[in-house]
């Protein structure tokens, strides 16, 4: 038997494995505390729940639209992709934005969109830099995710920062069809090359990787086969293979011991991935609107209140 229960302030999810298990334990706190019983989980901290004879789906779109009507952009021509391909944002020297308050209003909620919605985490990232002194660029790419939002709803890109010139880290793990944990993140430093921005991305991911491996083995899900990860660098794949330093790698030592022990160990396996479907790539960069809508569509991300 199995009982987990998730707490946040004064709100209690409670799930497990013996239906008869849950009644009795949720019998036992409504003794200890004045407790109500809302039934099946629909609706969490603005996150709502559906279910289907293939699982559980996750959306915030009441949450969501409650932006664009804060934004009074109800009536507003939607747009397709979160964030304009090839912007400027990071170099951009125009006038500051008169009301810098609502920018970090509206970037802390788009924050706690990419919770269900990971494909706004490469255009949270980037608009999350300015939140200080935002321009009024900042201001227009900050609406022009809420336009998405209204009409919607491992990578690294070498050196993508023009302000530090240091790379963006993003990766995406896959249980089953289903995403479980993704993330947008700039290096620590500087990386000399391409390779070495891929590799440290590599180990950014097996980390995440042996952090939900652990996390689902105490929910009961055990997972015997070795972990995959995709790469699109074929030269990154063979440092992590190759027990052999070369001269252009040496300082990443650490790294490469670290990937490669779990290589070795039998616990990962690794795989190259063509460029043009690594899912990655929508949390590094912007894409345009078909390679964009074709990731987010390999993401499983679906519009449940879309006509069919």
């Amino acid at each position: 038997m199995r009982l987990y229960v998730v707490i946040y302030v004064n709100d209690l999810l409670i799930g497990g494995n013996d239906p008869k298990a849950i009644k009795k334990f949720k019998g036992y706190l409504s003794q200890c505390f004045h407790m109500k019983d809302l039934g099946l989980l629909k609706y969490f901290l603005g996150i709502e729940v559906s279910r289907s004879p293939k699982g559980f789906y996750l959306s915030q779109r009441k949450y969501a639209l409650d932006i664009v009507k804060e934004c009074g952009l109800l009536g507003r021509k939607p747009v397709s992709t979160p964030m304009e391909q090839n912007h400027k944002l990071a170099t951009d020297e125009g006038q500051f934005f008169h009301d810098s308050e609502r920018y970090r209003w509206l970037v802390g909620h788009l924050v706690y969109l990419t919770y269900t919605c990971p494909e706004l985490s490469y255009a949270v990232h980037m608009l999350a830099q300015f939140m200080q002194k935002p321009r009024t660029k900042h201001w227009e790419a900050a609406i022009r995710v809420v336009k998405y939002l209204k009409g919607s709803y491992c990578d690294s890109d070498w050196a993508t920062c023009p302000m530090t010139r240091r790379s963006l880290k993003g990766f995406i793990v896959m249980l089953g069809n289903a995403p479980l944990a993704w993330k947008t993140k700039k290096h620590d430093t500087v990386s000399c090359s391409s390779t070495e921005a891929e590799y440290r991305a590599m180990g950014f991911t097996v980390r995440e990787l042996k952090w939900n491996h652990e996390l689902l083995s105490c929910f009961g899900v055990p997972h015997t086969q070795p972990m995959r990860l995709h790469c699109d660098s074929k030269s990154a794949l063979l440092i992590a293979s190759n027990l052999v330093f070369h001269e252009m790698t040496k300082h990443l030592e650490t790294d490469c011991h670290f990937v490669q022990d779990e290589f070795l160990d039998g616990s990962l396996a690794t795989a190259h991935i063509r460029t043009i479907v690594k899912l990655a790539d929508i949390f590094t960069k912007a894409l345009g609107s078909k390679q964009f809508s074709y990731l987010r569509c390999k993401l499983g991300i679906r519009d449940l209140h879309a006509p069919t």
